[in-house]
């Protein structure tokens, strides 16, 4: 077999398959398939320093390959975390990141300073939150504020910081230089795209919320397009994700760039997945004679 491992600054996985943040839980019903130990990595739910019940429903909808969501954060907050959910997934001979996500700077600053008392191997900061104190822009879609919380987040953890860049933005390598000036260890994208879907016999939105964030095999060539810019905008790890479903997607993906990758709505159609896409990239890499997967990231050859 060929050489699947990874390293993302400097954590090592097993290999670059990371299951996405809000997509796989805290992996109990998935274990019921397959040992956890299979996967390079797990992004765990988003984890807020206070439980969250998230948004009222309808707060899932589906669209042409692919769903929408704005399930609103739903976690059992930090506590619960610390105490039950990663003592239970450290036992699982599996690398975790600590996905966290705040509508303040002070929360999140609170939330990483905690979990730099713990076994979590590495953290990613979701800046796709709305700023509450700046009028519910969120985080990720200007530099300033991106800078200014990745700034804040890493003088309270000595973790390795992984920062995940919301798309909606004009232009994501400025918002990826930005956290990178200060501090981030490594960043993650994309995050979801702005969607929405309507009904057209009680002319309502679907969602609770209006709008909700698109994911899915729809979105697979924004976030290829997305990675590659970035990848060479930066000197940082990139870490891919964006409607990856098949081994075909993964390579795809880490030859624009990406160290490792994400797979989240994948999961719900087909659980499997991780399974299927492990072994078709192991596969690929045989027949082609590529001994160790890194030497296929970032190998497009662009015109």
């Amino acid at each position: 077999m060929a050489d699947l491992s990874v390293k993302i600054a400097g954590v090592p996985f097993k290999n670059p398959l990371i299951t996405a943040s809000g997509a796989f839980g805290y992996g109990k019903e998935y274990e019921q398939l397959y040992p956890l130990s299979i996967l390079g990595g797990i992004s765990t739910k988003g984890t807020t320093l206070e439980p969250r019940f998230g948004n009222p429903a309808p707060r899932v909808a589906e669209t042409p390959a692919g769903m929408l969501n704005s399930v609103g954060l739903e976690n059992p907050g930090l506590d619960h975390f610390i105490q039950e959910g990663l003592p239970y997934l450290l036992q699982k001979d599996v690398t975790i990141v600590a996905n966290i996500a705040g509508s303040t700077i002070e929360d999140c600053v609170e939330v990483c300073s905690r979990l730099d008392e713990t076994d979590v191997h590495m953290i990613e900061l979701n800046i796709s939150c709305p700023n509450v104190k700046h009028g519910g822009a969120a985080f990720g879609t200007s530099c300033t504020s991106a800078a200014e919380i990745t700034k804040a987040v890493r003088k309270a953890t000595k973790k390795p910081l992984m920062v995940k860049l919301s798309p909606n933005v004009t232009d994501i390598t400025e918002i990826a230089k930005a956290v990178e000036s200060e501090g981030a260890d490594a960043v993650s994208l994309i995050n979801t795209l702005l969607g929405m879907r309507i009904d057209i016999n009680s002319r309502r939105p679907i969602l609770k919320q209006n709008v909700g964030g698109m994911s899915g095999p729809a979105v697979f060539p924004i976030a290829v397009r997305m990675v590659w810019q970035v990848a060479n905008a930066v000197n940082i790890p990139v870490v891919g994700m964006g409607g990856i479903s098949r081994w075909q997607d993964a390579v795809e993906m880490m030859m624009a760039g990406a160290a490792a990758f994400q797979i989240g709505a994948a999961l719900f159609s087909n659980p499997m997945a991780p399974i299927e896409i492990l072994e078709g990239l192991n596969q690929y890499l045989e027949d082609n004679g590529i001994q160790t997967v890194q030497e296929i990231v970032g190998s497009v050859q662009p015109w």
